[in-house]
């Protein structure tokens, strides 16, 4: 899944260099559609322009020269296969935390409190973060802006769910 959101943000962004992509990343929050790290974006970067499905482009940048990134042909060929690849796949929403309610029966009450008082915290967190990505950034495409949408409206269910866990304890 990073090449294919490496791949479109080059698409989108043509003639941008790692780092900007990968701010670009961060800061629209893609981290919620795919667990990615700095390591495993460069390493994929790296990946995607051994295979030649993008190329370095050098920019001077007022004070230095710059690694920047344009999509080849290959890679636009590569871009619609996973566009199709990622884009036909249906999957189940999988949280750590639903593993780890199967043996809630199991695990100390106070203990349980704390973790469901843990997601409450985060996922409340979350629905701040989109709720102000959702009304500020104006960079993001109408289809990005209804993910999140739709992800912000599973992140309130879910904090209801917390909720309600707490108070049948």
């Amino acid at each position: 899944m990073i090449p294919l959101l490496i791949l479109g943000l080059i698409k989108q962004n043509p003639g941008s260099y790692g780092y900007e992509l990968l701010s670009l990343m961060e800061e629209r929050h893609y981290k919620y559609v795919v667990n990615f790290t700095k390591g495993s974006f460069y390493y994929n970067l790296q990946q995607l322009e051994e295979k030649k499905y993008i190329k370095r482009v050098n920019k001077l940048d007022n004070v230095r020269e710059t690694q920047n990134y344009v999509i080849t042909e290959l890679g636009d060929k590569e871009f619609e296969r996973l566009m199709h690849k990622y884009g036909s796949k249906t999957e189940y929403i999988n949280l750590s935390f639903y593993g780890a309610m199967l043996f809630a029966d199991e695990y100390k009450t106070e203990e349980l409190k704390k973790l469901i008082e843990t997601q409450i915290e985060q996922t409340k967190e979350r629905i701040f973060l989109l709720e102000k990505s959702i009304k500020e950034d104006n960079t993001v495409s109408i289809y990005f802006k209804k993910m999140m949408e739709n992800s912000l409206s599973h992140h309130l269910v879910n904090v209801q769910w917390f909720e309600d866990l707490l108070k049948n304890m």
